[in-house]
C-alpha cells in the first residue's frame, strides 16, 4: 500500500500489533486536522462580516465605492437588515406568526358575512375560518384522521428510508470516481425529470394497488434526487482535505470512508431533510387509490372528500399537512444540529453518542482482526521452520 502518494515506509521490524497502532494513530491525527481546517474556514467565515470595521478610517474611505451596504449609504445601523446576515430567533419566530396572521385576516376578509351573496368569494369555493374548523371534530373522529395521518407517514418513512438506503452509497461512489458518475448520470436526468404523476399508473402496473405501490413510488420518485444531492455534497468538499488525508498515510477508501464521506454528510443529512418534506406531498398521489378495507391515508381522505364535496375537510387536510411536515422538519432539524455540532453550534449529544460506539467498533474490530503487513514489510524470524531459504 506503498503506492498512495504520502504513504510512509514502517520499519521492516514492525509487528501487526504495531502497525494497527499507527494507523489508528494516524486515521486520528486526519480527523483532527480535518477537524481543525473547518473550524478555521467558520471562524473566518464569520469574522468577515466585521473585517471593515475594524480597518482604519482611510482604508474605510478608499474602499466606499467598493462597499455600498445600506449601513454606510445611510449612516445609521439597521441590524435587522443587514445583508444576509441571520437575526435573532424570537424576531424571527415573530415575523413569521405576524405572516401567518396575515393570511388568515385575508382568508376571513374574503370569507366574512352570513349571507354567501354578498361574500367576496363564494363558500362554494372558500369557505370561511370559522366554517372549516367547526369540521374538525367530525374529520378526527367519524373519518379516521389520526389513524389516516399515522399510516401516510410510516409510508413516507419507508419509502424515503429505501431511497436514502441505496441512493447515498451510490451518489458517495458517484462523486468520488467520474467512471461511476457518467454511468448514473442518466438514470439521475431521467429520475429528476419525470413527471410524477405518470408514475402513479406505472406503479399500479408493476407492484399492484396495495401497500407495496405506495411505498415503491415515494422510493422511485426520491431516489434519483438523493443520489443527485450526495455526488455534489461529495463533489464540493475541498481538495486541500484529500491531499492532507494522503499526507497522513491514509489510503484511497480510508480517504472516502473517514474524510470524504464525514466532511460531506453535513450536507447530505440537510438535502434529505429538505427532500423528506417534498416525499410527504408527493404520498397524495399514490394514495388516490385505495385497496379493499385498507387505510387510505390523507391522500384519500382528500380524494374521497372532493367526491362527496366535502370542500371543509379538503381545507382542513391541506392545513394539517404542512403542520405535520413542519413539526417532523423541526425534529429532524434538531438531529442534524445535534450530530454536527462543529457547524451548527449545538451541544453535539448525538456526536458524542456516535464518536463513543465508533471508538468501541474500532476497539473490537482490531482486536478481533489482526491487521496484516504489506509484502514488502512481512519478516519470517526462523526461516527454518518454514523451509524458505534466503540468500
Amino acid at each position: 500500500m506503498t503506492g498512495e502518494p504520502g504513504k510512509s515506509e514502517q520499519p521492516n521490524a514492525a509487528t501487526g500489533n504495531e502497525l494497527a497502532r499507527v494507523a489508528k494513530r494516524s486515521a486520528a491525527d486526519a480527523e483532527a486536522a480535518l477537524r481543525q481546517y473547518e473550524q478555521d474556514e467558520q471562524r473566518l467565515a464569520s469574522e468577515q462580516p466585521d473585517a471593515i470595521r475594524e480597518k482604519p478610517l482611510a482604508t474605510v474611505q478608499n474602499t466606499s465605492s467598493e462597499y455600498r451596504g445600506p449601513d454606510r449609504q445611510s449612516g445609521v445601523s439597521r441590524q435587522s437588515f443587514k445583508l444576509r446576515q441571520p437575526i435573532n430567533t424570537w424576531l424571527a419566530v415573530g415575523l413569521g406568526i405576524i405572516s401567518v396572521l396575515f393570511f388568515l385576516g385575508l382568508w376571513w376578509f374574503l370569507t366574512r358575512g352570513e349571507v354567501s351573496e354578498y361574500r367576496i368569494v363564494s363558500p362554494a369555493t372558500l369557505p370561511s375560518p370559522a366554517e372549516t374548523f367547526e369540521a374538525f371534530e367530525d374529520l378526527w373522529f367519524d373519518r379516521k384522521l389520526t389513524q389516516n395521518t399515522w399510516v401516510t407517514i410510516r409510508r413516507v418513512t419507508i419509502g424515503f428510508a429505501l431511497a436514502a438506503f441505496i441512493g447515498i452509497p451510490m451518489g458517495v461512489m458517484a462523486g468520488c470516481f467520474a467512471p461511476v458518475r457518467a454511468l448514473l448520470a442518466p438514470v439521475v436526468i431521467f429520475g429528476r425529470n419525470i413527471p410524477l404523476a405518470a408514475l402513479v399508473p406505472l406503479t399500479f402496473f408493476m407492484f399492484g394497488i396495495g401497500e407495496g405501490q405506495k411505498v415503491m413510488f415515494i422510493f422511485i420518485a426520491c431516489v434519483a434526487f438523493v443520489i443527485s444531492d450526495a455526488t455534489t455534497a461529495i463533489m464540493e468538499v475541498s481538495e486541500k482535505y484529500v491531499d492532507t488525508a494522503f499526507t497522513l498515510g491514509a489510503n484511497r477508501w480510508q480517504t472516502i470512508v473517514k474524510v470524504l464521506f464525514p466532511l460531506a454528510l453535513p450536507s447530505i443529512i440537510n438535502s434529505l431533510r429538505l427532500l423528506f418534506g417534498l416525499a410527504f406531498g408527493y404520498i397524495m398521489l399514490a394514495e388516490s387509490i385505495r385497496l379493499g378495507s385498507e387505510v387510505g391515508g390523507l391522500g384519500n381522505l382528500i380524494n374521497v372528500s372532493q367526491k362527496r364535496g366535502l370542500r371543509e375537510d379538503i381545507y382542513l387536510i391541506i392545513i394539517i399537512i404542512p403542520v405535520i411536515a413542519l413539526a417532523i422538519d423541526r425534529a429532524l432539524y434538531w438531529i442534524q444540529r445535534q450530530l454536527f455540532p462543529y457547524r451548527y453550534g449545538s451541544a453535539g449529544i448525538l456526536n458524542d453518542l456516535v464518536r463513543a460506539v465508533a471508538g468501541q467498533w474500532d476497539d473490537l474490530k482490531t482486536g478481533m482482526f489482526r491487521p496484516v503487513p504489506p509484502f514488502d514489510q512481512l519478516v519470517i524470524e526462523n526461516p527454518n521452520e518454514t523451509g524458505v531459504k534466503l540468500d
